[in-house]
C-alpha cells in the first residue's frame, strides 16, 4: 500500500472507540419497550456497524415501517449519558494527534448518528483533530456507508483537501465496502466489532495501532 495519503476517513464504533457495551445496551432496553425478545449479547453484536435501520430489518425481521419505529425508540435511549458510556481504544487517540500534526486531513465517516459521533468526539477531546465528521443524518436518508464515506469525501472536497489519495479506516466489512464504492482503499482494524471473514473486502489488516500507523504515517 502507499504510505502517501492525501487525506484519511476514520469509522467511529470499534475503530475509535470501544461502543459496543452502550450501544448493546440500549438496543436491549429498545427491545424490551417494544415488546420483543431481548436478543442474546452475541446477536446484539451484530447490529453495531451496519446502518441500524438495516439491522432491525435482517437481523429482528421488522418490516420497514417497524424499523423506523424501532430507530425512534432506540435514539430515545442511546442519548446524553448513555452515548458517552464507552471508551477510545489505547493508542487511538495519539494516533490521530500525530496525523494531524503530520498535516493529512481526517474525517470521521460513521453510521452513528451524526449529532451522537460529533457530542462522542467532543466528549473525548478528538472533534479538534477533524476536518469533517458525517453521520447518518436525522431521517435515514444517509445511512449506508457508501453515503456516508461520499459526504465525508465531499465534505473534505470544499474545504479544499485533496481527496485524490484517500484512505479509509475501519473494523466491518460494511467500511470497506463503502470505500470501494467510492474508489478508495480500506484497511481494517483487528481490535474491532467484525469478523475474519470482512477481512476479504479490505485492501489491508492491522493488528495494532502502531501497526495502523506505519501504514498511514510511514
Amino acid at each position: 500500500m502507499t504510505r502517501t495519503w492525501s487525506a484519511i476517513l476514520f469509522d467511529l464504533d470499534g475503530t475509535i472507540t470501544d461502543s459496543a457495551p452502550a450501544i448493546t445496551s440500549s438496543l436491549a432496553r429498545t427491545f424490551t419497550l417494544l415488546g420483543r425478545p431481548v436478543p442474546s449479547a452475541s446477536e446484539l453484536l451484530a447490529y453495531v456497524g451496519p446502518p441500524m435501520l438495516d439491522a432491525f430489518q435482517e437481523y429482528a425481521g421488522m418490516t420497514p415501517d417497524e424499523a423506523h419505529e424501532a430507530i425512534a425508540v432506540y435514539r430515545a435511549e442511546y442519548h446524553g449519558a448513555a452515548a458517552l458510556d464507552t471508551a477510545v481504544y489505547p493508542g487511538i487517540a495519539g494516533l490521530l494527534e500525530r496525523i494531524h500534526a503530520a498535516g493529512i486531513p481526517l474525517a470521521l465517516a460513521t453510521s452513528k448518528p451524526e449529532l451522537s459521533a460529533i457530542a462522542i468526539l467532543t466528549h473525548f477531546d478528538l472533534a479538534k483533530y477533524f476536518t469533517a465528521t458525517v453521520g447518518a443524518s436525522a431521517d435515514e436518508t444517509r445511512s449506508h456507508k457508501a453515503d456516508i464515506v461520499a459526504e465525508a469525501l465531499a465534505r473534505l472536497g470544499a474545504t479544499g483537501v485533496d481527496t485524490s489519495g484517500a484512505v479509509m479506516v475501519g473494523d466491518r466489512s460494511y467500511d470497506a465496502i463503502g470505500a470501494q464504492a467510492n474508489g478508495i482503499p480500506a484497511i481494517l482494524v483487528e481490535w474491532g466489532y467484525g469478523s475474519p471473514a470482512e477481512a476479504a473486502a479490505a485492501t489491508a489488516v492491522v493488528h495494532s495501532t502502531d501497526q495502523l500507523g506505519r501504514l498511514l504515517l510511514g
